[in-house]
């Protein structure tokens, strides 16, 4: 199964889950008396639409370059992943303005029977979480990351609202607002997940340097080659799924530039087979001073 595949398949994981828990949600915050699961599913809708964002991102970043786009669509996922972080800002900002109303207005007690609802999440979305994470590290998706930090902030949201019902059903009368604290300090935690997802997309559009053990294993994979002495400046900027690479690599500075030619050639074919996650690679050949 392709890098691709993987990603699509988990975004559609993502889009279920995500549909059948904001339902969930929503009933049992409406019929057991707890804004902190109606902001949870609050959430759980967003995710939705962010999941489809996602999984555009994902489609569009994977297509071929072309004559307008010669290093591909690969940007588009961190600017999808900007779009996300947008929708997480904006069910955060729901959620708390939302929570401060219902701490100011008297209501009853949330039912008890809402903490199995609670449980079962916290323990789906976790797994959830855990799930897309992985194929976000074996795909090298910024927005399938960002994806999977959508489970795990649901996650935390459900914690909290566990917490704040507990506190309200141990406690009693007066503490009916607890699980909209519980609700609120969720929205701040769900912001800060949004820098979180943010700030590595952040640093992909500007071509930070984060890439050293990729740049050893290229460097490894480089001395390989018959006829490549050694390498020098190594620089790697990261697109979609695909890392695109600018090489030095020094020859024997006696042979002829056809035979260098056909060296890079070389050492491009086999960094392409021996890490399938590069794009486009430009070998620059440098002589050997000492030839």
């Amino acid at each position: 199964m392709s890098h691709e595949e993987k990603a699509i398949k988990a975004t559609y994981f993502s889009i279920v889950g995500n549909a059948c828990l904001a339902i969930i949600k929503g009933f049992a915050g409406f019929f057991g008396n707890s804004y902190a699961l109606i902001a949870d599913a609050i959430e759980s809708t967003t995710d939705i639409f962010a999941s489809f964002l996602v999984l555009f991102g994902i489609k569009y970043s994977n297509k071929p370059a072309d004559k307008n786009h010669p290093y591909g669509h690969g940007r588009a996922e961190p600017l999808i992943t900007f779009l996300v972080v947008g929708f997480l800002i904006t069910s955060a900002t729901i959620i708390a303005y939302e929570s401060i109303i219902n701490i100011q207005t008297p209501h009853d007690l949330p039912k008890s029977w809402t903490l199995f609802v609670l449980g079962a999440i916290i323990i789906w979305k976790e797994y959830s979480f855990r799930l897309v994470m992985k194929r976000s590290v074996e795909t090298n998706s910024s927005s399938l990351k960002a994806d999977a930090w959508h489970h795990r902030s649901d996650a935390i949201t459900s914690v909290a609202a566990f917490i704040g019902i507990s506190i309200a059903l141990i406690l009693g009368n007066g503490y009916e607002s607890a699980d909209d604290w519980a609700a609120l300090f969720a929205s701040g935690f769900i912001l800060y997940n949004s820098y979180l997802i943010f700030r590595p997309a952040l640093g992909e559009i500007m071509d930070e340097h984060l890439n050293d053990d990729l740049i050893e294993e290229i460097r490894k994979v480089s001395y390989q080659v018959e006829g490549i002495k050694d390498t020098e400046k190594c620089f790697i900027r990261k697109a979609g799924m695909k890392y695109h690479v600018d090489l030095h690599a020094i020859v024997d500075a006696n042979i002829s530039v056809k035979e260098g030619h056909d060296l890079a050639h070389k050492l491009k074919d086999t960094l392409r087979k021996e890490i399938p996650e590069l794009g486009h690679v430009l070998i620059h050949v440098e002589p050997d001073s000492y030839s």
